[in-house]
């Protein structure tokens, strides 16, 4: 890993109407919308799957790192994470997220140790830790 501190960067275009192409260096371009709850038409991404998405990445990287430092054997992680967006105050902003995470393991692989890297993960997850909101994880092992 590189020292830090690291940057990133992302750019965004639009115009009036229509789709907002978000980019950044490298990467393949991805069309945005609002979501339907802001009139959008739903069936694009937007900021709000976007943030949800890059939760769900995040943590599911950081697991990988976590077992691998624990040399835990796990074969599937499955992570759906819900937000909450709502008036706080004066301010429309994502007041908690729930992470549903399963993971899958071998018969004979110790679920407990399972869930105990998988909530760690959590804790550790950079995205989840520079973000306001309540978190919630929601683990569970299961074999295959």
């Amino acid at each position: 890993m590189k020292p830090y501190p690291h940057i990133y960067r992302a750019s965004a275009k639009g115009t009036a109407t229509g789709l907002v192409a978000v980019e950044s260096i490298g990467l393949p371009a991805l069309a945005t919308a609002p979501p339907a709850e802001f009139d959008g038409p739903g069936d694009v991404w937007s900021p709000e799957t976007l943030l949800m998405a890059a939760i769900a990445d995040c943590y599911i990287l950081t697991f990988r790192g976590v077992a691998r430092a624990a040399k835990f054997e796990w074969e599937d992680l499955k992570c759906e994470v819900e937000g909450i967006l709502e008036r706080v105050g004066n301010v429309t902003r994502f007041s908690g997220y729930t992470n549903i995470a399963t993971l899958t393991v071998k018969p004979g692989i110790d679920h407990a140790k399972g869930e105990d890297l998988m909530e760690r993960s959590e804790r550790v997850c950079l995205v989840n830790n520079s973000l306001l909101g309540d978190r919630r994880i929601e683990a569970r092992v299961v074999e295959l």
